[in-house]
């Protein structure tokens, strides 16, 4: 769990660091530029989120040789999709940046930082597979000191480009690229020192045409159900933007809360996938059970904490995260929404880490379409709310995530632990 900690502070340094320049288009430049590469990079989250669910799934049935395979597998798809984006980098520039909806600075500023951020796709990428790899096997304790180590090197590199060196947004991008790569390196070292041997698995193991057809047809799944997510996400970031700069920015900054205790949360969701995953493959329905309740029950406990402490200290950090006093005021006025969003967002983490690591990814896919046409018809609903109505329907977003899975729950247990019938000699 405390390995997904640091996830979010690539985003949340860029922000403190241009934010403190006082220049709220500069920081809304920002805000558009981090939302849409989480949300780009977040679309092929399945290449950490499916690599724990299928490396503690082989950990629980004994399969030494595939879980040496899945790493291997993952480096390859991840090399092959980070390249097509950057080949791809012009058209996904305009089509993702014009369709933020910010005004021409905005755009501006975050387009230069795209521009430079967008050359890391197949490093963080290959990063989800290290990661989701060594958490698959229980090893988060390594995933932790690689994530310390990218986000030590990125903070740095931050402050020395950008307030330094004035390098601006541009520094801030720079020092993104500088942080995945580092992180990459030393993960490939990790996973070396831990196989005792190079990176090298034989055809016949790493083609397996039946254990490459379930891994593409789980992550086809977990694809469609992230672009979902994803879609409510942009929705919500085009919507404060449409509001203006100032709006924009309070939203960004109001948007790092959730990033912490998002990722705070789907550390909670990474223990799912790991415990729920290695019982299932195991077939014990026992531990799996006992996964499930360990998990819910310690993640309400942590959502409440992180709810008391952004009540507690919200106003300061938001007073540390941006200068202006304009976007200061207007995110104090929606912090409380910040506050109470880990209660419901627990439940929506937590089962999908469990989804996740039983592979009921066509279910977890159905249901989160389904959790979005109720955020869009809840912000339709309350559209003359303005922001404020944007943030319920977000709210909406998470407990409908998590009420559903949890409705679905009971039958998904039944159907995947199912005694096996024994035929009875005549």
């Amino acid at each position: 769990m405390v390995a997904n900690l640091t996830t979010p502070l690539i985003g949340v340094v860029s922000t403190i660091a241009i934010g403190r320049l006082g220049d709220a288009t500069l920081l809304g430049g920002v805000a558009i530029t981090s939302v849409v590469f989480d949300c780009l990079f977040w679309l092929f989250s399945f290449l950490r989120t499916g690599t724990v669910a299928f490396t503690a799934q082989a950990l629980g049935a004994d399969e030494t040789e595939e879980i040496r395979a899945l790493l291997v597998r993952g480096l390859a798809i991840a090399a092959l999709i980070g390249l097509g984006l950057i080949i791809l980098q012009i058209p996904l520039g305009v089509i993702l940046l014009d369709a933020m909806g910010g005004s021409a600075g905005v755009t501006r500023a975050a387009r230069a930082y795209f521009a430079i951020r967008i050359w890391s796709a197949p490093i963080v990428l290959a990063n989800f597979v290290v990661l989701g790899w060594l958490i698959g096997q229980a090893r988060a304790g390594l995933a932790l000191v690689i994530q310390i180590v990218i986000n030590v090197v990125n903070m740095a590199a931050t402050l020395a480009l950008v307030t330094g060196m004035n390098a601006g947004i541009e520094g801030a991008a720079v020092a993104a690229v500088i942080a995945e790569t580092v992180g990459l390196v030393l993960g490939v070292a990790v996973a070396r020192t831990i196989m005792h041997q190079p990176l090298n698995v034989p055809r016949v193991v790493l083609l397996d045409r039946a254990k490459l057809w379930r891994m593409l047809s789980v992550n086809r799944d977990i694809m469609i159900r992230t672009a979902a997510l994803i879609a409510a996400l942009l929705f919500f970031t085009a919507q404060g933007a449409r509001a203006g700069d100032v709006v924009l920015a309070a939203n960004a900054v109001l948007n790092n809360f959730l990033l912490i205790s998002a990722f705070f949360l789907d550390g909670l969701a990474n223990a799912a996938q790991q415990l729920c995953g290695q019982a299932y493959g195991a077939r014990d329905r026992t531990s799996f059970s006992d996964a499930v309740r360990l998990v819910l029950s310690w993640g309400f406990g942590f959502a409440v904490a992180v709810a008391i402490v952004f009540a507690l200290f919200g106003p300061a950090l938001i007073h540390i995260m941006t200068a202006n006093d304009n976007v200061q005021q207007t995110a104090q006025e929606y912090l409380w929404f910040v506050v109470v969003s880990p209660l419901p967002a627990v439940f929506a983490f937590g089962y999908d880490g469990i989804f996740i690591g039983a592979t009921w990814a066509r279910e977890m896919r159905n249901l989160m379409i389904l959790s979005l046409l109720c955020f869009l018809a809840t912000w339709f609903a309350l559209r003359g709310l303005g922001n404020t109505g944007l943030w319920i329907a977000m709210l909406v977003l998470y407990a409908s995530r998590g009420g559903l899975q949890a409705l679905r729950y009971p039958a998904n247990l039944r159907a995947s632990f199912a005694p096996i019938a024994v035929p009875v000699p005549a």
